[in-house]
């Protein structure tokens, strides 16, 4: 039996065991340790919709069955994302850093500056850097040890992804390495091994603050470009943010364009070592690779929760 194999069944006699009420999927351990399954799969199949009134961040509610998941991310008038209302992460407000960003605001603030920065990812504009991600892949591939065991997240993963995170702002390319360490800081909590204290989080957070507000001021005076940065500079929605609301937004799409890449193409290559019929389908018809995209998406979700608050309109 594999490692991950035995995770898996290890805590399945709790999660069919212990009370109902008990169960509180908001533990991180049983992320690290891969043990959340069956707590899950008793979830959708008893209690859907389970109040978990001890949980390690506080009572809530978990929604876990796709269809009422879509019917609270959809019903904004209902369910806010505002991190005046607690934001989007399970701890009261912005669990990063505590600062305003789009993704944890409602409409129509939050549509107005998504569209700012969203063309960057769009299919047009992807495809015109189609070839120098093929190239920075092939690159970062050829590059690995044969023969001799390797950091595959260090190697592969984050070294993409910074490395495309970083054209996508036009950061300084011997820099980039600046863009990793703000992502993991941002998502970390003191005493992880990554910061020790809050202070050394907002520290090292308002670093990034003013090394943006330098190329922000740069751009602004420049005439328009096509990196995030400029988009934001020269964009209605976004150019007379506050010194807070930029900063937010930036730790945004650093640890949106960092964390979530980086998990999935971790996951992903995880994913075909363990189900090697499918990694051997693959390599027969190379064609599917563009379902394959998506689906490893949906098997390794690159975020383990979003949450939301249920305003008076709950009751309407």
């Amino acid at each position: 039996m594999s490692e991950t194999a035995a995770l898996r069944q290890g805590p399945a006699t709790d999660a069919w065991s212990m009370p109902l009420a008990e169960i509180d999927v908001s533990d991180p351990a049983r992320f690290r340790d891969d043990t959340m399954w069956p707590f899950f799969e008793r979830l959708r199949r008893e209690d859907p919709v389970h109040w978990c009134a001890n949980g390690m961040y506080g009572p809530y509610w978990s929604v876990t069955k796709y269809k009422d998941i879509m019917q609270v991310e959809t019903s904004h008038h209902i369910f806010s994302s505002d991190t005046t209302m607690g934001g989007i992460t399970i701890e009261d407000g912005n669990a990063s850093t505590g600062l305003p960003m789009f993704i944890a605001m409602d409409p129509p603030k939050h549509d107005e500056q998504r569209k700012t920065v969203s063309p960057v990812v769009s299919p047009e504009n992807l495809a015109k850097l189609e070839t120098t991600i093929r190239s920075r892949v092939g690159e970062i591939l050829d590059g690995l040890p044969r023969n001799e065991t390797f950091n595959w997240v260090e190697r592969v993963s984050i070294e993409l992804t910074t490395q495309m995170l970083a054209t996508l702002f036009d950061f300084p390319w011997e820099d980039r390495r600046k863009l990793t360490r703000w992502s993991d800081v941002a998502t970390a909590t003191p005493g992880s091994g990554i910061i020790e204290s809050h202070e050394q989080k907002m520290a090292e957070i308002m670093e990034c603050g003013a090394y943006f507000t330098r190329l922000w001021n740069e751009r602004v005076n420049a005439a328009p470009g096509n990196d995030l940065i400029s988009m934001m500079a020269h964009s209605d929605a976004m150019r007379h943010m506050s010194p807070e609301e930029f900063l937010g937004n930036l730790m945004l799409l650093i640890v949106g364009g960092n964390d979530t890449t980086r998990n999935s193409i971790t996951g992903g290559l995880l994913a075909l070592s363990q189900n090697p019929e499918q990694y051997r389908k693959l390599r027969e018809n190379p064609a599917l690779i563009s379902s394959m995209v998506p689906e490893i998406i949906r098997w390794q979700t690159p975020l383990a929760h979003m949450t939301r608050t249920a305003t008076n309109g709950l009751a309407a």
